[in-house]
């Protein structure tokens, strides 16, 4: 029988699953790796956190770089490190590109239900 907490953690993922963008083909094994992950390393909370942290991050970073590459790109390049104030205006305005692009797919997503 599952526990009122296991239930509202289903009904958390699922809601976070709705509102997040689909998962696209090539980042399917990292998306698998992490659900394992999760599975192996208990209920929620620090631990599983931790031990998961780089499948989540990687997976992460597939997604955005699916969905929007050039823009992830001028920031990993523009972001990469400190530089001039020039290079630090470069980065936010790459950012706040990133942002963008990735507010339009979600939306565009949403539009399309």
């Amino acid at each position: 029988m599952r526990s009122d907490n296991d239930k509202r953690d289903e009904a958390d993922e699922e809601a976070e699953a709705e509102a997040a963008l689909p998962i696209p083909a090539n980042c399917d094994r990292l998306l698998r790796s992490l659900t394992d992950c999760h599975r192996h390393s208990g209920p929620g909370g620090r631990g599983r956190e931790a031990q998961c942290r780089h499948l989540n991050r990687a997976l992460a970073e597939c997604v955005v770089s699916a969905f929007c590459g050039d823009e992830a790109e001028a920031v990993r390049s523009l972001c990469g490190s400190a530089g001039t104030s020039l290079k630090r205006s470069q980065c936010q305005r790459a950012q706040i590109r990133l942002s963008g692009c990735l507010s339009n797919s979600a939306h565009q997503r949403q539009s399309h239900r």
